[in-house]
């Protein structure tokens, strides 16, 4: 027998899961991931990035297929994936998977949701197909993490792993929820490794092009899907091939292990890291530090130096440029900033100690975090650097005027399964992002809704209503 290649064992895989019971802990895992990636959606759409993504969405016309979160009437279910992914990841509130360090749902379930009410197909069905698409997705990226450099080697690249991985990701979801078979999904994901991308550069100096990836991988998903569902097909060899994804993308320094090892029994969904904070993930466990520093007495009034360690690799992201990290311009840059998150947990922060609120343009300039943001020196930490990227810890010292000298370390991130949000912090995360756009008897009805989404016969109410109701 033929030894099957990797988009064959990962169409196999997709093909047996639609076809067989989710694992309880997954299909759990999936509905709060819908519930909180609805909410960021909602949250979003005040951005004027995002209005201007559903205006464009908007002005393409097309079928009534889905629904844009933003937008009354249903679109073309590619343009309803693109405008639901640029939302659920612009606000950077949206999971995270390690070691693969990407954020899965953002891309996978705008382009599942779309796909689903496309295909009529019912809510048990989805949740297998966000289950089979978040799989897939973190299963590539984690083929791109290299052990010995212990970082994503796409990262290292310049590239986003999350968009490029979430693309492949969102094109198995579609397929399933197409009906295309083990086949179609073969053929799904070879014609979306064409079309991911994802450069990452506005992490370090800004814009806001990154608001954009996870929305293109969606669209670019479905898309390969319906073609596919036209008669296109892909290569099967299109990961590990001489010409393939891996060798295009990280020349072939790729793990196929980390993609069929365990596939289909030991799942990775469930351990993918809910975000507390809206913030780049680099930075909470600074927020967190300085936190537990402001809860010992540390007054930020008093702070003369700061010196944040993380891990090397983290170092890049949130401490380079150090002048553009200690001044950002814009909240969205705040996002990314070390300096800055030391700044909320030594000042104090609304939600589940770090909100929207805290992340705004004001606050980005504001004197008294510009002050206590000057002191901040961001450097690589080798005790960090040896947990990193399993978690994304951070020490903090702190020198108040007075001579003393403080520290603090987190080590392991909230969120994560060491640290887990309960239903009732992942509930208020929620209610918190849809405060004043949502009713509060609609954002109840909304949050039922999703936590029972198996037994839904169909998608489209729900979303209906929520896309009327923002």
């Amino acid at each position: 027998m033929t030894e099957r290649t990797l988009s064959e064992e990962l169409s196999a895989f997709a093909a047996k899961t639609a076809a067989g019971a989710l694992p309880e802990d997954v299909a759990a895992s999936v509905r709060r991931r819908v519930l909180d990636i609805l909410g960021l959606c909602v949250a979003a759409t005040a951005l004027p990035t995002s209005r201007a993504a559903l205006d464009h969405v908007e002005e393409q016309g097309g079928a009534p297929q889905a629904h844009a979160i933003g937008l009354a009437g249903p679109v073309p279910a590619t343009w309803a994936a693109f405008a639901n992914g640029v939302t659920a990841h612009s606000l950077d509130y949206d999971d995270t998977h390690l070691p693969s360090v990407l954020h899965p749902s953002a891309a996978v379930i705008p382009a599942a949701l779309a796909a689903a009410e496309l295909a009529g197909a019912s809510g048990a069905t989805t949740v297998a197909a966000i289950a089979v698409g978040l799989e897939t997705a973190v299963r590539i990226g984690m083929a791109g993490y290299d052990a010995e450099l212990r970082n994503s080697v796409f990262f290292e690249h310049g590239q986003h792993a999350t968009s490029i991985c979430g693309a492949l990701g969102g094109a198995a979801a579609a397929a399933v929820l197409l009906g295309l078979g083990e086949e179609g999904v073969r053929d799904a994901l070879g014609i979306a490794a064409s079309m991911a991308s994802g450069v990452i550069e506005a992490n370090r100096t800004g814009g806001t092009v990154k608001r954009l990836h996870c929305g293109w991988a969606a669209h670019s998903a479905v898309t390969a899907a319906q073609l596919v569902r036209r008669g296109f097909t892909g290569p099967p060899t299109v990961l590990e091939g001489r010409f393939g994804f891996f060798q295009a993308f990280i020349r072939d320094r790729f793990d196929p292990a980390a993609i069929t090892d365990g596939l289909g029994v030991r799942w990775e969904v469930p351990g993918i890291f809910f975000k507390p904070y809206p913030a780049n993930h680099f930075t909470h466990t600074a927020v967190d530090a300085a936190a537990r520093l402001r809860e010992r007495g540390v007054r930020a009034e008093d702070v003369r130096s700061v010196r944040l360690g993380v891990p090397s690799a983290v170092a890049r992201t949130v401490g380079e440029p150090i002048e553009v990290k200690r001044a950002p311009d814009t909240g969205y840059q705040a996002q990314f900033s070390g300096p800055y998150a030391v700044a909320v947990g030594l000042l104090g922060g609304t939600g589940l100690g770090a909100g929207l609120a805290d992340y705004t343009d004001e606050l980005a300039q504001d004197p008294v975090r510009r002050r206590l943001m000057a002191t901040v020196e961001v450097v690589g930490d080798e005790r960090c650097d040896a947990i990193f990227p399993h978690q994304f810890p951070a020490t903090l010292r702190v020198t108040t005027t007075d001579g003393t000298v403080w520290t603090e370390e987190v080590l392991e991130n909230r969120g994560g399964p060491q640290r887990p949000l309960s239903d009732a912090e992942l509930a208020r995360k929620f209610r918190d992002n849809v405060a004043g756009i949502v009713a509060d008897d609609v954002a109840a009805e909304i949050e039922g809704a999703v936590l029972a989404l198996d037994t839904a016969p169909s998608l489209t109410p729900l979303l209906a209503l929520l896309a009327r109701s923002v």
